[in-house]
């Protein structure tokens, strides 16, 4: 497991949030981790992205 040693500190709307939080609860997720994935993904797809318009190959994802 990754060691979790660097934050990050948004501004958003509150409704925004709240709905955040009670989708993910709903779901049975905890927001971070919501988050985290969605970063892991959006990084990746754009790491992989850079690379084709530079003609490298992409770095494998971590599992």
């Amino acid at each position: 497991m990754n060691t979790k040693d660097a934050g990050m500190r948004i501004r958003i709307e509150r409704d925004l949030r709240d709905a955040f939080v009670q989708a993910c609860q709903s779901q049975g997720l905890a927001a971070s981790e919501v988050l985290r994935d969605f970063m892991r993904s959006f990084a990746a797809k754009h790491s992989a992205e850079q690379a084709q318009l530079f003609g490298q190959s992409p770095k494998p994802e971590r599992p």
